[in-house]
């Protein structure tokens, strides 16, 4: 689902809100946990689930597999989301 789908639904459910709130509040919304994020620090969303960085170490002796060669590969940041019990079970049922 795409952000402008997400908003119709959130201005369905709550008639009582202008699309442009809402759309302020969702981007204010993932401006935090974009700003957390790149400070570091782990988002929980009870409920839902919790986001957080890992950091790939940096590899010496990667191989670039079509020549072969013996490549340098930068330490690099992922996020890394680990859903809540609710959400697992949630999706889960059947």
């Amino acid at each position: 689902m795409v952000k402008s789908k997400i908003i119709k639904k959130l201005n369905q459910k709550h008639a009582y809100l202008k699309l442009s709130h809402i759309e302020n509040i969702f981007n204010s919304i993932f401006q935090i946990v974009t700003s957390n994020i790149l400070k570091n620090r782990a988002i929980e969303l009870r409920g839902f689930g919790r986001f957080s960085t890992k950091i790939i170490k940096a590899k010496y002796n990667a191989r670039n597999p079509r020549t072969n060669e013996i490549i340098y590969v930068p330490e690099k940041k992922k996020i890394s989301f680990k859903m809540s019990k609710h959400l697992k079970k949630e999706i889960n049922k059947k």
